[in-house]
């Protein structure tokens, strides 16, 4: 998710948002967080038409925005405190296990992007530095197709402390 998108749904300027991140730079590992490049934002700006005259940011991209991965994402909840926050952060959590329950199930789905992937395997050189990130991008799909280990609480007394 971007954090100009993040901004908005948390009720803050993207500004507020970033600053706070980069008080906390520690929690937000290159995994966790990534700033696209500014050919990558004005590629994303011209598909859906962001930073318009009329939105009050001015015509033109001034800094491109971070990109924040479901972990970063989850990391921003000890960042940004305030209760609208920890709201919307539960909101997007359960939307990624959505996802992830989606992803699961649609196996089609799950054939289509080892079809990309084995296309984006034939094709790297051609791709070029971009190779990586759809990649990447694709790793981490299919990492949230993986169910998760359910970890079930012990019940009852452990006089152990376990």
């Amino acid at each position: 998710m971007l954090s100009t998108g993040l901004a908005f749904l948390y009720g803050v300027e993207a500004r507020v948002l970033v600053q706070a991140v980069k008080r906390n730079i520690e929690r937000f590992p290159n995994d966790f967080m990534f700033r696209l490049t500014l050919e990558e934002a004005r590629s994303l700006r011209s598909q859906i038409v962001i930073l318009n005259e009329g939105s009050g940011q001015g015509e033109h991209l001034k800094y491109p925005p971070y990109a924040f991965t479901e972990q970063g994402v989850a990391m921003l909840s000890s960042v940004l405190r305030s209760r609208r926050a920890i709201q919307v952060n539960i909101a997007i959590m359960r939307a990624f296990v959505r996802l992830r329950e989606v992803l699961a199930r649609d196996k089609d789905l799950a054939k289509r992007f080892d079809a990309i992937e084995n296309h984006l395997t034939r094709h790297d050189r051609r791709l070029g530095r971009h190779a990586k990130k759809i990649r990447s991008a694709l790793e981490t799909i299919h990492a949230l197709m993986e169910r998760p280990e359910e970890v079930r609480p012990v019940i009852g007394f452990q006089p152990d402390g376990r």
